[in-house]
């Protein structure tokens, strides 16, 4: 569940993200000056245990690096990423190897994260082998067992990834994750390089680790129509912020975020006769470079006021369970 910055932190929370920002120093440039990308720029959220949080919005606004910072695969340059209480982005050594059995990522494109020179078999045990999870001659059972829990028969282990499909390398990357039973899966546009057919078996497989197993996900998707299928709640990015966030049907039905309302309009309704009047967006976002000042969607808002341009909306509550950063969204 997303709360708001000073709230408590429950029993039932898995993952407590305060103040997260992570910025990215470039070159020098003019007079010596060196810029920076503020990729994320002040997100805040609590993931709760068998929860699936969505994070969707266009690309380039620090979806994936948000994704990459919960896990340390990025180092964060401000804020707290809490496991149970205990801040993450402080620990070192064995403590963080301890802790990184807890979270797992897995990528967009699995031919790139499935080491080429390495058997399937190899691929999924090398984790359980790096954590000394298993004896050497255990290694196999262990392997077929996890295979068969993505749905890949045993005879594929002695393959390449090259000798696999991508919907079937999507699995193995699946497979190789669960290996060291995480408590929280980030998941970083996992089906968006599948065909249509296959993002439904791989989203099937990850219902089931919600489902079964209970674990906590953050689901990050370009494609609202992927997240609506699996996520309790769903929260839009843009230019490094929540723009809003609420759960699943509510953000759906009565989106109240100018850019939500706008994301969705290019979304093919399901429902049979229903019309979506699309919104078309002009203008450009902020760069990534220049400090935040006002709303970051100010200058594509087709209900821009001048306070938008020079006072930057906090998320808040709107409606119960319902934060949105806007001026102009009035507070029921």
């Amino acid at each position: 569940m997303l709360q708001g910055v000073g709230r408590g932190v429950s029993d039932d929370v898995a993952l407590s993200v305060r103040g997260l920002k992570t910025h990215f120093l470039l070159g020098k440039g003019w007079a010596g000056r060196r810029d920076k990308v503020r990729a994320v720029d002040g997100v805040d959220f609590d993931l709760r245990r068998g929860e699936v949080l969505g994070l969707v919005g266009e690309s380039g606004s620090g979806k994936t690096t948000l994704g990459r910072s919960v896990v340390r695969l990025v180092e964060p340059t401000e804020g707290s990423i809490q496991l149970d209480g205990v801040d993450f982005r402080q620990l070192k050594g064995r403590r963080l190897r301890q802790a990184r059995r807890r979270l797992q990522i897995i990528f967009q494109d699995p031919y790139a994260s499935l080491s080429p020179r390495m058997q399937i078999g190899q691929i999924v045990a090398e984790p359980l082998r790096l954590h000394r999870l298993i004896q050497p001659g255990q290694a196999r059972e262990r392997v077929i067992e996890l295979l068969d829990r993505v749905g890949i028969e045993p005879y594929f282990i002695h393959r390449y990834p090259h000798e696999m499909s991508g919907g079937q390398r999507q699995r193995i990357a699946i497979a190789r994750s669960l290996g060291l039973q995480p408590e929280l899966i980030v998941a970083d546009e996992p089906v968006s390089a599948l065909d249509v057919s296959v993002q439904a078996q791989i989203l099937s497989i990850f219902l089931d680790l919600k489902r079964r197993d209970g674990i906590s996900m953050l689901f990050i998707s370009h494609d609202v129509g992927v997240v609506e299928r699996i996520a309790d709640r769903i929260a839009v990015m843009y230019r490094g912020l929540v723009m809003e966030e609420a759960k699943t049907d509510t953000l759906i039905r009565e989106p109240l975020h100018p850019y939500t309302q706008a994301l969705l309009s290019a979304v093919p309704s399901a429902r049979p006769g229903e019309k979506r009047k699309r919104i078309h967006l002009t203008g450009e976002p902020p760069p990534a470079t220049e400090e935040l000042r006002g709303c970051p969607f100010a200058s594509r808002c087709p209900i821009v006021e001048e306070i938008c341009r020079t006072v930057t909306p906090p998320l808040e509550a709107k409606e119960p369970g319902h934060r949105v950063a806007c001026h102009l969204v009035a507070s029921k």
